[in-house]
């Protein structure tokens, strides 16, 4: 990767689900969108920026693309570790009272 940001290497995009995909490009397009306002009106102090966040934005769209086509593979989703679920006190006597009747249906 000659110019860009660090970041956003294709190996580094490879780990990034669609959602994030998407995300990082519109990050990207706002980013962009500010640089060509500060340029307008005088503003910019670096100008290799805005080619760095235009192949950025570059290296997204071919990503999503790939992944379109079936050339490049989408990243396994990773299930995070299930929670013990809190319940409320309302919720706990809630499922009591279905049990509780069961109860009362046998006697």
């Amino acid at each position: 990767m000659s110019v860009g940001t660090k970041e956003l290497a294709t190996t580094e995009l490879d780990t990034f689900e669609d959602e994030r995909l998407v995300d990082e490009l519109k990050k990207a397009k706002e980013e962009l969108f500010n640089l060509r306002f500060q340029s307008a009106t005088g503003q910019l102090e670096s100008h290799g920026r805005l080619r760095a966040v235009k192949r950025d934005i570059a290296r997204i769209y071919t990503v999503i693309r790939e992944r379109e086509l079936g050339i490049r593979a989408t990243p396994a989703p990773v299930e995070a570790p299930a929670k013990a679920e809190k319940k409320t006190k309302k919720a706990k006597a809630e499922a009591a009272a279905p049990a509780e009747a069961e109860e009362t249906k046998e006697a």
